[in-house]
């Protein structure tokens, strides 16, 4: 994981893949929780360098291992990660989708989180050329407080105590509904 340090780090543009992605989840030993407007089949080295494989598959990788992860999305996730999605999915990982969220967050073994404004896609995360990746900004940071912060947020969303008093049910009638694959 990236070096430790409770003092946020400032991340732009491509710093994103190797920070959240490098550094954060190819480095999870216990969970990781992401948050994000938008989910694409970014392709991602797979490990051993040799090859770049979709996210989708890294993440299904990482629960195989036993690590424990948690992907709460707004929309429907790209063609090509529904393709991969429509796999079986391993045990532990678990995807919902709450049509509100816009908020971006990446917390890695509730020790480490990325904030900002990223979502999981390849344009968002630096993963694209440079004529092509998104204008992007966010924090990383250890502090604790911060990440307990976000991830009672993100339990919060997770566990349906913002869908009773909601007011966009007509897009989501099932609340937190899981992917249809």
């Amino acid at each position: 994981m990236a070096p430790a340090t409770d003092m946020p780090q400032l991340v732009i543009d491509a710093e994103h893949f190797t920070r959240v992605v490098s550094q954060g989840i190819l480095q999870a030993k216990l969970s990781i929780d992401i948050a994000t407007a938008d989910f694409k089949a970014m392709l991602v080295p797979d490990g051993g360098g040799r090859r770049a494989v979709s996210i989708v598959r890294v993440l299904e990788k990482l629960a195989r291992r036993g690590v424990e992860i948690r992907l709460l999305h707004a929309g429907t996730p790209s063609s090509a990660a529904l393709v991969d999605l429509k796999r079986a999915l391993p045990e532990k990982l678990t995807i919902r989708r709450c049509p509100r969220l816009h908020a971006k967050a990446v917390i890695i073994d509730c020790a480490w989180m990325y904030l900002g404004s990223a979502n999981l896609t390849g344009a968002g995360l630096g993963a694209k050329g440079q004529g092509r990746r998104n204008f992007e900004w966010g924090i990383c940071t250890t502090w604790p407080a911060l990440i307990d912060g976000v991830l009672e947020q993100f339990n919060a969303l997770w566990e349906g105590h913002r869908c009773t008093d909601c007011r966009r049910k007509d897009i989501c009638p099932v609340p937190l509904e899981e992917p249809e694959l």
